[in-house]
C-alpha cells in the first residue's frame, strides 16, 4: 500500500525562499553589529588618545548638586546613580499625568466636532487649529512665564477654596499619612480587581441577553466603595496638612511647582489638540449607517456615540493614538528649557561635571528608548484586545 503523503522538501536549499529569508536577516543582523562594534570601538580608542575618561563609574560617586524637584528626597552627597533616578521619575510623572490628561481633553474634543450645537462645534475647531499650529516649545514658554510673572507672588496668592496659586506654584492640602491611607491603598487595588471582574461578567452578560450595564461608573463605584471601607476599617484618619501664607512664601502642605505645572500644561494641551484630529478621524471612519441603526433602535446621542460609534472607531484611533503618546513623551525633554530637573536636565548637568558626554546622551537614550517601547507594547496588547473580532 503507497502512501499519498508527499515527501517532505528540503528546506535547506539556496532555492528555498524561507532559507534565503533566514540567511539574509542573519547577514543583516551581523552587519549592525559589526557597525556598531566599530563606531564603538573606534570611539573609545579616541577618547583614549586624547585623554577623556570613559566608563559608567562615575554613576557610583557623589553627585555634588542639589535637585530643585523630586517625588523622594535628595542631596548633593547623594550618587549620580540616584540623581538620574530621580530625573527619570520626573520625567515619567510629567508623561503619565500628560498622557492620561491630553487623552481625556483630546477625547472630549474630538466627540465635540460632532456635536449638534454649532458653539461647541466652533470652539473645539478653534481650540485644534490654535494649539496644534504653535510650536510646543513656544507653548512651554508661554506658560512659565504666565506661571513666573502674571501670577502674584505668594503673600497675594490667588485662594480657591484650600489651594493657593502663586508664582511659587500651586500649593494643596495633603492627608497626614496614618494607618487608614494605607488601608485605604489596599481597598483601592481589591476594588480594582473586583471592578475588573464585574466588567467581564457585564460583558458576557450583555453578549448572552442584550442588556446594557453601566461598564464605567459602576467600576468606578465598585472601587470607590472598597477603598473607602478600607478607610474606615483603618480608623477613617481626616486629618490634612494645610498650606498657609508664610512670610515670604507658602508653607506647609503640597506643592506643584511653576516649571511642573508648565511643563504638563504645555504638554498637555498641544498633545490634546492633536488626539482630537485622531478621534475625529477614527469617528467620521465608522460608516454613517451605524449612527442611524442606532437612532431607530431608540439609542439617544449619548449612548450612541458610547456605545456604537466609540468602540467602533477604536480600531482605527489607537494606532495613530500610540505615537502621540510617544510624542508626548519625547517632547518632554524640552522642559530643559524651562529649568525643569527631567532626566535631560540631570544628565546635562551630570555631563558638565564628569565629561563622560557620551555615556550621560546613552543613558538619556535608554530612557526614552525603553519608554517609548513600553508605551508602544501595552498599547499594541490594547489594540489586539479592542480589534474587531470575525467570526
Amino acid at each position: 500500500m503507497t502512501s499519498n503523503i508527499p515527501p517532505k522538501k528540503n528546506n535547506w536549499s539556496w532555492r528555498s525562499q524561507a532559507f534565503r529569508g533566514v540567511i539574509y536577516q542573519i547577514i543583516a543582523v551581523v552587519s549592525i553589529v559589526a557597525v556598531a562594534w566599530f563606531l564603538a570601538h573606534n570611539t573609545l580608542i579616541n577618547m583614549r588618545i586624547r585623554g577623556i575618561q570613559s566608563g559608567f563609574d562615575f554613576l557610583t560617586q557623589a553627585a555634588g548638586f542639589d535637585i530643585g524637584e523630586s517625588l523622594y528626597p535628595f542631596d548633593s552627597g547623594e550618587s549620580y546613580l540616584r540623581a538620574f533616578l530621580v530625573g527619570i521619575s520626573n520625567t515619567l510623572r510629567v508623561a503619565i499625568l500628560g498622557i492620561v490628561l491630553a487623552t481625556i481633553l483630546g477625547t472630549l474634543l474630538g466627540v465635540g466636532r460632532f456635536s449638534r450645537n454649532a458653539l461647541v462645534r466652533g470652539l473645539c475647531l478653534s481650540y485644534v487649529e490654535f494649539f496644534r499650529n504653535i510650536p510646543v516649545l513656544l507653548q512651554l514658554l508661554m506658560w512659565y512665564v504666565i506661571m513666573t510673572e502674571v501670577l502674584p507672588a505668594a503673600a497675594d496668592a490667588w485662594i480657591v477654596g484650600p489651594l493657593f496659586l502663586s508664582k511659587g506654584g500651586l500649593n494643596f492640602p495633603i492627608p497626614i499619612w496614618m494607618t487608614g491611607q494605607l488601608w485605604a491603598g489596599y481597598g483601592l487595588f481589591l476594588g480594582a480587581i473586583a471592578a475588573w471582574l464585574y466588567r467581564r461578567w457585564a460583558v458576557r452578560q450583555f453578549e448572552a441577553t442584550g442588556q446594557i450595564r453601566s461598564l464605567f461608573w459602576a467600576p468606578v463605584f465598585i472601587m470607590m466603595l472598597v477603598s473607602l471601607l478600607g478607610w474606615v476599617l483603618g480608623g477613617a484618619p481626616s486629618e490634612f496638612n494645610r498650606p498657609v501664607k508664610g512670610e515670604f512664601s507658602i508653607e506647609n502642605g503640597g506643592a506643584l511647582t511653576p516649571e511642573f505645572l508648565a511643563v504638563l500644561l504645555g504638554l498637555t494641551l498641544y498633545t490634546a489638540s492633536f488626539i482630537a484630529e485622531v478621534v475625529r478621524g477614527g469617528i467620521a471612519s465608522v460608516p454613517r449607517g451605524q449612527g442611524e441603526a442606532a437612532s431607530a433602535l431608540g439609542l439617544d446621542r449619548n449612548q450612541e456615540m458610547r456605545l456604537v460609534m466609540l468602540p467602533q472607531a477604536l480600531r482605527v484611533i489607537i494606532p495613530p493614538l500610540t505615537n502621540q503618546y510617544l510624542n508626548l513623551t519625547k517632547n518632554s525633554s524640552l522642559a530643559v528649557a524651562i529649568g525643569y530637573p527631567d532626566v535631560v536636565s540631570i544628565a546635562n548637568t551630570a555631563l558638565n561635571q564628569t565629561g563622560r558626554a557620551v555615556e550621560c546622551i546613552s543613558l538619556v537614550m535608554l530612557v526614552y528608548l525603553a519608554t517609548s517601547l513600553g508605551t508602544s507594547i501595552l498599547m499594541n496588547w490594547y489594540n489586539n484586545r479592542a480589534a474587531i473580532k470575525e467570526r
